[in-house]
């Protein structure tokens, strides 16, 4: 592995960080900020704040509890230390979540454990999948902490959860409060916050880039997790009732959110020397468009109900089919492309047919029917949609006969280490 820019980082450094940077969660000051969310924010901006607060809430309390495997199974003892000093702050933080949902919220509680109950209504399918994955992370992690379990587990940890999805929150939330000169208590905080996730981040990347160095076989834990929970990642930041004003109302939209996020996961794995784009296996998704572009599309595919939770059929209007084949394009791994060209048919019984050109190496999707399909896929729109969304096995439809093949299945198989698996 060549040279990282995480090799410019040392534990015993992040370490002084930390000591230098320690803050009390206890004393901050909520006592202006109690006054101007009565004053200053509408019912409905009260709503959605809430509704953004609380993820970050039970967030903070959900990887303070889930950290100690990651410090059983680090391999060296200034990893140990800081991992220690990261459950330390994890803790301080959900205290300074807890008093602030409880004194200026109006969070009805006596203790965190009943603040967080009192929430958890709030919280998203995306978000409950992410947080539920690192809850069996932790626990796998802890029956076998093996170098490849460990580099999974940070990922999830702080590349997906610190870097992919709550530092973009942080920013937005920060600047608009900065921008509204609100909240004096609650954005110092959250500066003391974003300080510690700023150094969580940068020792996650630097502990991937040795794990890797260690273990080559780290790569495929690595890619392997990413392409597991970032389904659920696009499906986090869904307001309830899909009102758009959740976000809106305070200067951002989801796509913006989704676009920083995608942008800082590209960002923080590169510093760490695992490109996406290099990573083994099929693409995680296509790095070619830009993060806004993705980010559209994968809310899109969330509002039709393709990706992220069940909730009857999916959308089958031109937008949406387009966003879902670029999505099946885009997760095909070209290097395993065949020699041979060829065209897969898409028939639905449900909706308007699609088809996959494979040549030369990239591949393209269009409606309608192929001239000479190489081979045909034909089942329902609505089990394709499950199976691209992840919610079903295109083997065991096909086992059913809800999906049935014809044509070149010699091509197919040869195609077949394109295809995510």
């Amino acid at each position: 592995m060549t040279a990282a820019a995480t090799d410019a980082i040392s534990y015993e450094d992040l370490y002084s960080r930390w000591e230098r940077g320690n803050w009390r969660a206890s004393e901050i000051d909520f006592s202006e900020d109690a006054r101007q969310w009565q004053e200053n924010f509408s019912e409905f901006e009260r709503r959605a704040a809430l509704w953004n607060y609380a993820l970050f809430f039970w967030g903070e309390d959900a990887v303070a509890d889930g950290l100690s495997p990651y410090i059983d199974a680090a391999p060296l003892e200034e990893q140990k230390y800081f991992l220690a000093t990261q459950q330390v702050d994890e803790a301080r933080h959900a205290v300074f979540f807890s008093r602030f949902m409880h004194e200026v919220v109006g969070v009805d509680g006596d203790s965190t454990h009943e603040r967080l109950a009192a929430i958890e209504p709030q919280l998203t399918w995306g978000f409950r999948k992410v947080f539920e994955r690192l809850e069996t992370m932790s626990a796998e992690l802890r029956r076998n902490p093996a170098l490849t379990n460990l580099a999974a587990a940070v990922t999830l940890y702080h590349v997906v959860i610190e870097a992919t999805l709550a530092q973009p929150g942080q920013h937005f939330i920060t600047s608009y409060l900065e921008q509204r000169d609100l909240l004096p208590g609650f954005r110092e905080g959250m500066g003391r916050v974003a300080q510690d996730e700023q150094r969580h981040i940068g020792f996650g990347m630097k502990l991937l880039t040795d794990l890797v160095r260690r273990e080559p076989d780290c790569r495929y834990a690595i890619a392997n997790l990413i392409r597991e929970v970032i389904p659920y990642t696009v499906a986090v930041l869904v307001p309830p009732g899909w009102d758009r004003r959740y976000t809106e109302v305070f200067g951002f939209t989801l796509e913006e959110l989704g676009a920083e996020g995608a942008l800082s996961l590209e960002t923080k794995m590169r510093s760490a020397g695992l490109a996406l784009d290099e990573l083994p296996g099929p693409p995680i998704f296509d790095t070619r468009l830009e993060p806004i572009v993705r980010a559209r599309n994968g809310q899109r595919l969330v509002w039709a109900g393709i990706l992220g939770e069940k909730n009857g059929a999916p959308a089958r209007d031109p937008d949406t089919m387009a966003a879902l084949f670029e999505m099946v394009r885009g997760g095909l791994d070209r290097r395993e492309a065949p020699a041979q060209p060829g065209t897969i048919q898409w028939e639905f019984t449900d909706a308007e047919p699609w088809h996959l050109v494979v040549a030369n190496g990239d591949t393209r999707v269009a409606p309608g029917r192929a001239e000479r399909p190489t081979v045909t896929i034909r089942c329902r729109y609505e089990d394709w949609a499950d199976v691209a969304g992840g919610r079903a096995s295109g083997a065991r439809l096909a086992a059913r006969r809800r999906i049935r093949l014809r044509g070149d299945l010699r091509w197919l198989w040869r195609a077949r280490r394109m295809f995510p698996r």
